[in-house]
């Protein structure tokens, strides 16, 4: 909503500025986009290292666990 707000700002402000922005919003989306699903990837990974590296301890902390 505050995206939508600052942009009719904009658009009232200067106008082409907003158009451009407008057309230029889903090209930068798309050129960032690798970037997100290598993120999450990247999580993913780091995650599961974690998890490796704290199982053993999980395992030894579970039957004291009330």
């Amino acid at each position: 909503m505050i995206a939508l707000l600052l942009w009719c700002f904009l658009f009232v402000m200067c106008w082409p500025m907003a158009i451009l922005a407008l057309v230029l919003y889903p090209i930068v989306w798309l050129f960032l986009l690798p970037f997100r699903i290598v993120g999450i990837a990247v999580e993913g990974v780091l995650q599961l290292i974690w998890a490796v590296i704290t199982f053993p301890a999980r395992l030894l902390a579970a039957p004291f666990r009330v």
